[in-house]
């Protein structure tokens, strides 16, 4: 019955997203009160060299790559917006088309250097973590994969909670701040791609994860400087994170063992920058994930220390045709009791395709009007990361092992109104 309903709300979001498209974005009413209707779409088919990637059969060619978002937005007053979306995807392994909101948040501001959001908040964590969803604003059909990990989404979109946010102009022409503090909790899906790890996390050994959540606080301070079409600015994110679920053995003829995970230290470093002038915008970004928790009730104890940064740009060359290209580049260490004891790693192997993940990227967007665009993209990939871990790269669908490089082409076409 649950997967017959959620088959049935999923296909009940396509057919609002069709009914939407074809009047181009609607305002309707409720009462008297006038509501904004919008949404997107994306489908995408991803062709590898070597290696499966993102949980697909990608080796052979996939276009298990699909999401939907539809989302309703009313200024009640002046000062109050209410608004919400729900949101849809089928990603190889994960989404597995059920639905859920992406947020629902009732928006207060009373001033401009001060205001409230409550509810299912998106959560603001450098350039992009609260528009990633925004395909048909962005120039790549995947954005870097060292800092906005895809199959990681469900990590990082939004918390249950509140933020306090506004923006202050300077004295002496010294531009803007904008600031974000909140705090919440955090509740990952578990067709996420940490959970999909787990259930095959080394061969023979299985954990389904029932739940993983916690809480999550942090802030975003930006300086929208005086040079024109500069903001460079920082985040900061901390969180307290659980994991329950079962632990199967087959072979040694273990099943359903209750597992369970805390961390005691899980914290999240950011800095970023964009420029932007005319036809031509840059970006950057250095992102430093720690995370080090207890398996079994401190029985096992384990660490990873990610590290990732990217440099991007595109140039638009006409009003429908844009070319972009980035260079991405992701590191890991992981370890168990003896290493956490000894702090975050302070070495890295560049070398270990096991380590490391570089990306370099090439792009073409095609914008054919307003509600239509259509990116053909190039990955050539030297590491696959650690597989222990979710960077992308999994065993699960990968059985005779990982090749160190990989190439990938990817056709995504997207419609929003």
């Amino acid at each position: 019955m649950k997967k017959v309903f959620r088959r049935s709300l999923a296909a009940g979001m396509l057919v609002a997203l069709t009914v939407a498209i074809s009047l181009h974005g609607q305002e309707i009413k409720l009462g008297n009160q006038a509501v904004q209707v919008h949404g997107f779409g994306t489908q995408g088919l991803i062709y590898t060299n070597d290696n499966n990637w993102l949980t697909m059969n990608t080796s052979a060619g996939s276009v298990k790559f699909t999401d939907v978002g539809l989302n309703l937005g009313s200024q009640i007053s002046r000062k109050v917006r209410a608004a919400a979306q729900g949101y849809d995807r089928s990603l190889g392994q994960l989404g597995k088309w059920h639905p859920q909101f992406d947020f629902y948040m009732l928006d207060v501001r009373p001033k401009p250097w001060l205001g409230f959001r409550g509810g299912k908040v998106k959560t603001v964590l450098g350039l992009y973590t609260d528009t990633q969803d925004m395909d048909f604003d962005h120039t790549f059909a995947l954005l870097p994969q060292s800092i906005y990990p895809i199959d990681m989404r469900d990590s990082s979109i939004a918390h249950v909670g509140g933020d306090i946010y506004g923006t202050e102009r300077l004295a002496h022409n010294l531009g803007s701040l904008t600031y974000t503090a909140y705090g919440g909790h955090r509740s990952d899906s578990k067709y996420s791609g940490y959970p999909y790890l787990l259930t095959n996390i080394a061969p023979g050994v299985h954990i389904y994860l029932t739940s993983y959540s916690g809480p999550v606080y942090g802030g975003d301070l930006r300086w929208n400087t005086p040079v024109p079409g500069l903001t460079v600015g920082v985040s900061r994110q901390n969180e307290d994170i659980s994991g329950v679920g079962t632990l199967s053995i087959p072979a040694a003829g273990v099943s359903g063992v209750p597992y369970n995970e805390k961390s005691f230290q899980d914290w999240t470093n950011w800095f970023y920058g964009k420029y932007t002038k005319n036809r031509l915008h840059i970006e950057a970004e250095d992102k430093r994930y720690y995370q080090a928790k207890d398996i079994f009730s401190s029985t096992a104890w384990f660490y990873a220390d990610t590290r990732g940064w990217y440099v991007s740009g595109g140039f638009r060359i006409n009003k429908w045709l844009e070319a972009g290209s980035y260079y991405s580049h992701y590191r890991i260490f992981i370890g168990g009791a003896d290493l956490v004891a000894n702090g975050p790693a302070l070495n890295f192997n560049y070398t270990d395709p096991q380590k490391r993940d570089n990306d370099k990227v090439v792009t073409a967007k095609i914008t054919f009007n307003q509600y239509v665009t259509l990116k053909v993209e190039g990955h050539f990939m030297a590491g696959n990361g650690l597989a222990t871990y979710p960077d992308g790269f999994y065993t699960s669908v990968n059985p005779l092992g990982l090749a160190d490089n990989t190439n990938a082409l990817i056709v995504r076409t997207g419609f929003n109104f």
